[in-house]
């Protein structure tokens, strides 16, 4: 049998492999157990799925298993962005919320995630509780109540576009390239754009479960259609969401890619400099150093924590947090929900181009001008166990003080192990660094890096990966 774990946000698996309906049922049966065990079950839980093979079929076999334990089940009646879910929870005083998804990976992917009553990632003490009610095969029975079908995207696209400036988006005369790479966005920021007249294209929109040449991630090279669609029709900016809709990408004026780090960097001047919203700033431990600059100018305390949205939703149960971000694309925001939102994040992109009268990539170079050259670089290396292994302890080991021709000036390991490189930074560019941290989601090793170039950025990977790979020192 299948041994169920949870990751940085659900469980996934390969369909037909480890995502069956018999372990789909077995997760429901967990999520089940949970809800009698340690809420209200009477608040019902609400169930929604993406835009993958099997997606909508698992969603039903999942409501049937939770409505069976005696629990009011809402399903949505169409594919629906996981954050208009996580609304939903919160809204509706629901016990939790659902979705089938398997937001940025491969299509032969899919899995399930949960979401607190507070709508956002369940933190790891709830995650916990349901591996421990899955591993002891919890399947409660009770009365079974009918499914009620809902759709939920008008609430939420209401309560987003309270967020933004739509009518000084419209007035800014913008042209905005759409991309929902084939996911469950599909159609609800175009919808919002068309009904405030904004001028847009766009891009994949259509339902393919194949996702044709790209997994739904917008990164690099999966986002290149929108890069040439920007081109094509002159577009002031690009902006993507991934499979489920939680994470955001994007692509500037010039053709450009604007990275996770540069949209949070982006957002978080604005929103501390123009919008005044109170709290602290907290990123995960892959992400950009430039927010620690943009923090401390602004007086704001920063937090770093693990890689996962779920540890950053935990703090925004503690304290007020006006933004928190993670390598991913995941944003959020204290006053919204603890939950990232791509499609919520391209609308306040857009209102910041509007608002300072200037495309994305024009933004992007103010930044840089400002706090300094900061780059950033992945590579996710699908290599074996025991070289994943081995790496990571290598990295650790006191006896390794260089990598390549590099020497490593201290190392961190709160998540993975970091290492900070004594290597240019250009002046005032980012602090160089290179992190090493096994998937919580996926089976390969991923290696971060910035520098202050991109060329440096582009040393320190290949010389990583050479020392993975066991090919360097």
């Amino acid at each position: 049998m299948t041994d169920i774990k949870f990751g940085t946000d659900g469980w996934r698996g390969i369909i037909a492999d480890d995502f069956t309906f018999e372990n789909v049922r077995r997760v429901a049966g967990g999520i089940a157990a949970y809800i009698l065990r340690h809420e209200d079950s009477a608040r019902g839980v609400v169930v929604g799925y993406d835009t993958r093979f099997l997606s909508q079929q698992a969603a039903r076999v999942t409501a049937e298993i939770i409505a069976g334990a005696g629990i009011p089940v809402q399903i949505t009646s169409d594919s629906t962005p996981t954050p208009a879910i996580s609304f939903a929870v919160k809204s509706q005083g629901a016990a939790g919320g659902v979705v089938v998804t398997s937001s940025h990976n491969p299509w032969n992917w899919n899995g399930v995630k949960f979401k607190a009553k507070f709508g956002g990632s369940a933190t790891p003490a709830i995650m916990k509780a349901i591996e421990e009610e899955i591993s002891a095969g919890s399947m409660p029975s009770r009365q079974a109540i009918p499914l009620k079908e809902v759709d939920l995207k008008p609430a939420y696209t209401e309560a987003i576009c309270k967020f933004a400036d739509l009518d000084l988006i419209a007035k800014a005369n913008f042209r905005f390239a759409v991309d929902s790479m084939y996911g469950s966005g599909r159609g609800v920021l175009t919808q919002i754009f068309q009904n405030r007249g904004i001028h847009h294209v766009t891009i994949r929109q259509e339902l393919n479960p194949l996702f044709p040449g790209i997994n739904p991630e917008p990164i690099e090279p999966h986002i290149e259609m929108l890069r040439q669609t920007v081109l094509k029709e002159k577009c002031h900016a690009g902006l993507a969401v991934d499979g489920d809709a939680d994470r955001i990408g994007a692509i500037a004026e010039d053709g450009s890619f604007v990275d996770s780090h540069k949209c949070f960097a982006v957002l978080l001047r604005w929103i501390l400099e123009r919008k005044k919203w109170a709290g602290d700033v907290v990123r995960g431990f892959n992400t950009t150093g430039m927010v620690d600059r943009i923090a401390a100018k602004h007086e704001r305390k920063l937090i770093e924590c693990p890689i996962g949205f779920k540890y950053i939703a935990d703090l925004m149960m503690e304290r007020e947090i006006v933004m928190g971000g993670e390598e991913s694309g995941g944003l959020g925001y204290s006053r919204y929900l603890p939950e990232r939102d791509g499609t919520l994040n391209c609308l306040l992109l857009a209102n910041v181009m509007a608002e300072e009268r200037k495309p994305l990539g024009q933004l992007v170079s103010d930044l840089q001008q400002e706090y300094g050259p900061h780059y950033f670089g992945r590579r996710d290396l699908h290599i074996t166990e025991e070289m994943k292994q081995s790496a990571i302890q290598r990295a650790r080991s006191d006896q390794t003080n260089h990598l390549g021709r590099f020497s490593i000036k201290k190392k961190e390991g709160l998540d993975g192990i970091k290492l900070f490189l004594d290597a240019p930074t250009n002046g005032n560019g980012a602090v160089p660094w290179v992190l090493f941290r096994m998937s919580g989601t996926e089976p390969l090793l991923r290696v971060y890096s910035e520098a202050a170039s991109p060329e440096l950025v582009s040393n320190i990977l290949f010389t990583a990966e050479a020392f993975v790979r066991g090919t360097g020192s």
